[in-house]
């Protein structure tokens, strides 16, 4: 179930042709301007062009908020100056993108006046303020359009695809259900996850994210080997984060990592923090597991092998890495021992949980048997 979907009651007002709700899309790009008048930055202005492309401006598009034709020209001008895009050929290009044809942007009445807006925008910040509009604000919006040229490559590369991540789709509005947007453009926002399409192509990154499907973990992991500085970083994250979770972990004897190949920082946490705890890694490739060996004691015990949530495991800790391929949600859902450590997408909090890093992306939950009914029902 979506994020929204408990929070939206559709009710048409006099003003709002659909659902009263599309007034907070008014009230935000009014927020949007007067944070970036308040703060101009290169980093809020470029964000704020890509968030609103692909939540305001993008529903607007598909379902225009109010029923009078004259206000929706008026809040199209209104998205104009607040993006610093022409709004009418941002529709004309998305509609265009939808049909599966070219762009046919004709000088209509709104582009001239779309045009004129933003030139007079362009002027009054050149005269009055030439170092923020060189320097701050046109970077700004190079930027948001570079962000919004990467989220429409990858919605689309290989074909349409959704990403159901629950904090993307509260701060987009639904937008990660793309496949369903595509096969029915006309739905509200707020319908989206209702038509959930089952068996739909899906990835669990967003889509300005979604560059790394490609780059891959491992080949971070090979560039932290590469690095004593990065090495460092990365064990000083994930040892704060797996302090805070300390206090959870009571009587741990055996502690199993599943991976932890390559650059074993699980494995080096845990001999920090538990120094007694027995210390066993299971990973699939040989490899990885010589490379690991170079930086661990004798103690800690290699197997090769592959582990999922339904393999018996002896151990009192089971630590799950964020490469891990098969169910993760198993883990959760059923853990295979007293105490499991996951190793998650920063978005994903379930269990006692901690955030190692917001540059890595990543956090660290932990579920004891407990907390694992909860996690079971919340994952249905």
């Amino acid at each position: 179930m979506a994020a929204w979907t408990s929070v939206i009651r559709l009710r048409a007002l006099p003003l709002f042709r659909f659902s009263e709700w599309d007034a907070v899309f008014v009230g935000l790009s009014i927020v949007q301007a007067a944070v970036v008048v308040a703060f101009p930055s290169i980093p809020l202005i470029a964000l704020g062009l890509w968030w609103n492309a692909n939540t305001i401006a993008h529903n607007f598009i598909h379902r225009p908020f109010f029923r009078s034709n004259a206000l929706n020209g008026v809040y199209s001008a209104w998205l104009t100056i607040v993006m610093g895009v022409p709004q009418s050929i941002w529709r004309e290009r998305h509609l265009a993108h939808h049909a599966d044809r070219a762009p046919r942007v004709q000088l209509t009445r709104a582009v001239a006046i779309d045009i004129v807006l933003l030139a007079a925008l362009w002027l009054v910040l050149g005269l009055t303020m030439p170092r923020v509009w060189l320097l701050t604000y046109l970077p700004g919006i190079a930027i948001g359009l570079v962000l919004c040229q990467l989220q429409g490559h990858y919605e689309h590369a290989g074909g349409a695809t959704s990403h159901y991540g629950r904090l993307y789709n509260l701060l987009l509005f639904n937008d990660g259900y793309h496949v369903e947007h595509h096969a029915r453009p006309g739905v509200h926002w707020s319908e989206l996850p209702a038509r959930a399409a089952p068996g739909a192509r899906y990835s669990r990154w967003p889509p300005v994210l979604r560059w790394l499907d490609t780059f891959g973990l491992q080949g971070l992991e090979r560039l932290v080997l590469r690095s004593p500085a990065l090495q460092r970083f990365v064990l000083d994250r994930h040892e704060r984060a797996f302090r805070k979770l300390a206090s959870h972990l009571t009587d741990v004897s055996d502690v199993l990592v599943i991976g932890g190949g390559l650059f074993p920082r699980t494995a080096l946490v845990v001999q920090r923090v538990l120094p007694a705890a027995r210390l066993t890694i299971v990973d699939a490739t040989d490899e990885h597991l010589t490379t690991a060996r170079t930086f661990l004691d004798d103690s800690t015990v290699l197997r090769h092998g592959i582990v999922d949530a339904a393999s018996p495991m002896d151990a009192d800790l089971v630590i799950v890495p964020l490469a891990f391929i098969g169910d993760r949600s198993a883990f959760y859902a059923r853990p295979p021992a007293r105490t499991v450590l996951v190793h998650d997408w920063i978005w994903a909090r379930k269990g006692h949980s901690a955030i190692v890093s917001w540059l890595l992306l990543k956090r660290l939950n932990l579920v004891t048997e407990e907390l694992s009914t909860t996690l079971s029902t919340s994952l249905t």
